[in-house]
């Protein structure tokens, strides 16, 4: 099913994620949502609509801003640990690498892009793995195997376009998980500016396939 009336939703499916030590399968979902503001970098000039919107998703409000040492934008609850901010700046820097190695030249700076760090709904997925994540309406999702009636959990949101936007769930440890959530949200957001026809393919995976999509 393609997006209707620029709303688009996306699931990872299960996957064995390099990055852990162990063979645990980890299952991540990822929503996109097409919403344009203005770019901004600060609390006081962002455009508040999309603070609004974070807000509509998760139900938290966001009064820390920060940045990460390479220069994503974070709004958060409360202020991130210092190795949150460098995983955030890991799985943009893989992002960028392997965009790098496709041609893909749009997007690909890491002020381009801001991360909100919302409240998650859960910390443990149904085997009891490790999993903090969100709570969204399940929509075209209903029926699926994600289907928790009447909602999904999802690992992260993908919140807007301009700028390119993105809410995750708060982690406490497993900085991997982390990094590897902040790589395939940022997967759709350098397709849709990228390769819009791989984007349109890929941006729903109610049907389907899964993370990561450039290898």
């Amino acid at each position: 099913m393609k997006p209707v009336h620029g709303m688009g939703f996306v699931v990872l499916r299960t996957m064995k994620l390099r990055r852990f030590t162990n063979a645990a399968k980890v299952l991540l979902l990822i929503l996109t949502v097409t919403f344009s503001v203005e770019a901004a970098h600060y609390h006081r000039t962002t455009n508040p609509a999309l603070i609004a919107r974070a807000e509509q998703v998760t139900g938290d409000s966001f009064p820390v801003v920060t940045t990460t040492p390479r220069g994503v934008t974070v709004f958060a609850r409360t202020t991130p640990r210092a190795d949150i901010l460098s995983a955030i700046d890991g799985g943009f820097a893989d992002l960028f690498a392997v965009a790098a190695r496709h041609g893909y030249r749009n997007r690909i700076r890491f002020d381009d892009y801001t991360v909100f760090i919302g409240r998650a709904d859960r910390s443990k997925n149904s085997q009891g793995q490790y999993s903090p994540d969100i709570a969204v309406p399940a929509q075209q999702y209903a029926g699926t195997d994600y289907d928790q009636g009447g909602f999904i959990y999802a690992a992260g949101m993908v919140l807007a376009f301009n700028p390119c936007a993105f809410v995750i769930a708060e982690h406490d440890r497993d900085l991997g998980r982390v990094a590897n959530v902040v790589r395939f949200e940022g997967e759709h957001l350098i397709l849709y500016y990228n390769d819009r026809a791989l984007y349109e393919r890929t941006a729903d995976h109610s049907r389907g396939g899964g993370h990561p999509i450039l290898q």
